[in-house]
């Protein structure tokens, strides 16, 4: 834990108001999907139709990156971080209100989607940098810690709310986000006192076109893809599918889906960022790039639910390091990226979180019309929509193997932890 532990206390204010802000995050990503199950069928929306949600989270947050790579640097990045809470804060309230004063549900969790998501977009390119900017002595361990808050903060998200749903019953979702919104809001008012450090000089920036002209900045750009996909397909659809894929009740299905998911993915990022130097960084992602395909596969094809389940929880181990890694690996070969560069490699992790579980919903519903799937339905004895969301997260191996297929391509010096670490 060298990242936090050796800072001065004024240094350490900030890293900790990082790590709430990853928290906000996961609350944002993680807390609408544990109420798919409800909007399916209380609301009627159909697979696509909660696929397009999260498209539109992610989508949004690309939107929201884009500005803020324009914009944070003006505006400075304590007015950037205080936008971005309250939004988040004021997303999640919506998403409780809204839905019970609007004829229009969809148009409702739309709107709180989308507001969220702008606040969760500024995040995803403020709070790399700012801890970037603190003086660690490890700059890829600390990005690790900062990253595994986001896998701490889902598995909190996932099984307090699967606990209250469970106690209480469906018919009070709509107060979980409100009490969520606590938290954003909570961030919001420290990250007006914390200290707040440049990255790179003023006018020392690379500027965005210097940054796309590189060969070596487009496979990072391909990796933030195919990281962002491998990570979000799963855990976007993991309580849907336990429930309606594997026919387990809900609350088994989030704690050993979902819940797990977090918890492995929390532990590879912890590891990394303890005994990341003893690492070969490019061989660990290959590894989990082909673990991930080998979790898939077991979700999809094992007839065993707790077997099925496993292979969900496992993929958060096999997808701990893509994104942090991929930071990592993209900062020490540009350290005058800046603002600039982390909004690009977050607005490519976007597009893959929301391209991955939109691609699953739509084949799962197109899937369901085939015979083909209606009459693999019958021989198999599974009820149609359980077969098609089975193929529909079968599409997530494209993910993993894109993963691979840019790591590839990656200069083999970008293999040593040693020189990934070093600034």
């Amino acid at each position: 834990m060298e990242g936090g532990h050796s800072l001065p206390g004024q240094y350490k204010k900030t890293l900790y108001a990082c790590y709430l802000g990853f928290i906000t995050q996961a609350i944002n990503n993680n807390l609408a999907p544990l109420f798919f199950v409800v909007f399916h069928e209380k609301f009627g929306l159909s697979f696509e139709m909660l696929g397009r949600l999260v498209v539109l989270n992610f989508g949004t947050q690309i939107l929201a990156d884009v500005l803020a790579v324009k914009y944070v640097d003006r505006i400075g990045y304590r007015a950037a971080a205080f936008i971005a809470h309250a939004l988040c804060g004021l997303g999640l309230i919506s998403l409780g209100v809204l839905p019970l004063i609007m004829s229009n549900t969809f148009a409702a969790l739309t709107i709180s989607v989308v507001i969220a998501a702008v606040g969760g977009g500024i995040i995803e390119v403020i709070v790399s940098p700012m801890t970037e900017s603190l003086p660690t002595p490890e700059k890829a361990a600390t990005m690790s810690l900062l990253h595994s808050f986001y896998c701490w903060g889902q598995m909190g998200v996932v099984i307090l709310t699967t606990i209250c749903v469970w106690i209480f019953g469906t018919e009070i979702w709509y107060l979980i986000p409100i009490v969520w919104s606590l938290i954003p809001l909570y961030t919001a008012i420290k990250f007006l006192r914390v200290p707040i450090y440049s990255l790179v000089p003023k006018g020392q920036e690379l500027s965005i076109m210097e940054l796309l002209r590189s060969p070596l900045f487009g496979t990072a750009l391909l990796l933030m893809l195919a990281a962002g996909a491998s990570e979000h397909t799963m855990t976007q659809w993991s309580s849907l599918f336990a429930e309606v894929g594997l026919g387990v009740p809900k609350l088994v299905g989030d704690l050993v889906g979902p819940a797990l998911f977090a918890f492995f993915m929390g532990v590879g990022r912890t590891v990394y960022g303890v005994w990341g130097k003893r690492m070969n960084l490019r061989k660990v992602l290959l590894g989990g790039s082909v673990l991930c395909i080998l979790c898939y596969a077991t979700a999809v094809f094992s007839n065993i639910p707790l077997l099925a389940l496993l292979g969900a929880a496992v993929c958060g181990l096999s997808v701990s390091l893509m994104w942090p890694g991929t930071y990592s690996l993209t900062s020490v070969r540009f350290p005058r990226g800046g603002t600039a560069m982390f909004g690009i490699l977050a607005i490519f992790g976007d597009i893959g979180a929301s391209v991955g579980p939109w691609l699953a919903g739509l084949v799962s519903d197109v899937s369901q019309r085939t015979s083909f799937v209606q009459n693999l339905s019958q021989a198999q004895g599974f009820g149609l929509e359980q077969v098609g969301l089975r193929i529909g997260l079968l599409m997530g191996i494209i993910f993993p193997v894109l993963m691979i297929v840019g790591l590839k391509l990656l200069p083999s010096g970008a293999s040593s932890v040693a020189k990934v670490t070093q600034k």
